[in-house]
């Protein structure tokens, strides 16, 4: 299986609502790596590497949000592979 990476950057209520620390948690149960931050412009972006399998169950998990999110909307792109986060997923300082 292929190894892929993507970034997602999810728009909505997303700051301040544990978002990020969701995130973590699917990535964790999913066996992705990446990391989760705030933006400025107040969207999260996550970034994850995995199958593309995976990498589909993060992109359903982000859509959903946790409990206190309101997501209105998911943009996705490919990303370039950062080998140092291949095996890890965290919670990076806000951009």
């Amino acid at each position: 299986m292929e190894t892929q990476a993507k970034q997602f950057f999810i728009s909505g209520m997303v700051q301040g609502v544990g978002f990020r620390f969701f995130a973590e948690r699917e990535a964790a149960k999913l066996g992705v790596g990446g990391y989760a931050r705030n933006l400025f412009d107040g969207r999260v972006e996550v970034y994850a590497i995995g199958t593309l399998e995976q990498l589909e169950a993060m992109k359903s998990a982000v859509r959903r949000g946790p409990t206190m999110a309101a997501v209105d909307r998911v943009e996705e792109q490919d990303a370039d592979f950062i080998k140092n986060y291949a095996n890890v997923f965290c919670i990076e300082t806000d951009e």
